[in-house]
């Protein structure tokens, strides 16, 4: 698979948005009517600038995947639907591990697919919550990795 993962910024921020939209709607079922609407533009416009993102780039140069990351803690790894299962998830996640020093990720505990992957990349749950980060009802598990 011909690829790279690289550094974006805010250039980038429509194609980032666009991506966590379909990835979110694709596995967060959970999510009501209007929480993604609601969330959009937070994403956009404060939650993409807070973190280091790296983001996968076919051979097109077309984003199909991004991770964000924020002192050690992996907030943001989200990958085109189109393209789930090929490995970019993963490709990201090591990147960020190796270059940005990754150790720890909540995930929704109501995204089993998330979890699993999580678990099989070698984190371990560390805690649970049971609101997410904007306070709603959303139970988070809290992953480390194990070294």
């Amino acid at each position: 698979m011909n690829h790279s993962i690289a550094p974006v910024g805010a250039e980038h921020y429509d194609r980032l948005t666009e991506l966590w939209e379909a990835s979110v709607r694709a596995t967060h079922h959970f999510l009501p009517d209007g929480y993604v609407e609601r969330l959009r533009p937070l994403v956009r416009e404060q939650y993409l600038g807070f973190v280091e993102l790296r983001a996968w780039h076919d051979l097109d140069g077309r984003i199909q995947g991004f991770a964000g990351v924020h002192d050690g803690k992996l907030e943001m790894l989200f990958v085109d639907p189109a393209c789930r299962g090929q490995g970019i998830g993963k490709a990201l996640l090591a990147c960020v591990i190796e270059a940005l020093g990754v150790h720890e990720v909540d995930v929704n505990e109501q995204n089993p697919q998330a979890v699993g992957f999580y678990l099989k990349q070698g984190f371990v749950q560390a805690g649970r919550s049971e609101v997410d980060g904007q306070g709603d009802p959303y139970p988070l598990l809290h992953l480390k990795l194990e070294r």
